[in-house]
């Protein structure tokens, strides 16, 4: 096969694999920052704290809130729910800056991009 030929295809499959990595990156973030309580999911976004952090500020200790598959759910303990929450985001966080970061790097040679590959 033409040289060149096989650095595109090289180039090719080394952007796929980085494009196929960053998808199952987020997909685990979007996973760990889930929060079950009371038989309900939720996610741990900047959106949903700040609600819950307002909801606090106002006086209240609880709240009926609708969780990802759209049921209600009643969070007796709001203060500990914003903990939970504040948790899992940064944990979350913490871990997709970390990875993102190495991925960042890997751009640079395929050779470190196989490399992270196996440690996943």
């Amino acid at each position: 096969m033409d040289e060149r030929i096989q650095k595109a295809l090289e180039a090719s499959n080394f952007r796929l694999n980085l494009l196929n990595t960053k998808e199952n990156l987020r997909i685990k973030f979007d996973t760990m920052i889930t929060v079950a309580i009371n038989g309900g999911f939720f996610k741990a976004t900047r959106e949903l704290i700040t609600f819950v952090q307002l909801v606090l500020d106002k006086g209240s200790t609880s709240i009926v809130l609708i969780d990802e598959n759209d049921n209600p759910i009643e969070i007796k303990d709001l203060e500990n729910f914003l903990e939970d929450l504040l948790d899992k985001y940064f944990q979350a966080t913490n871990f997709y800056n970390s990875e993102y970061t190495r991925l960042k790097r890997a751009r640079s040679t395929t050779e470190q991009f196989a490399e992270i590959m196996k440690e996943a």
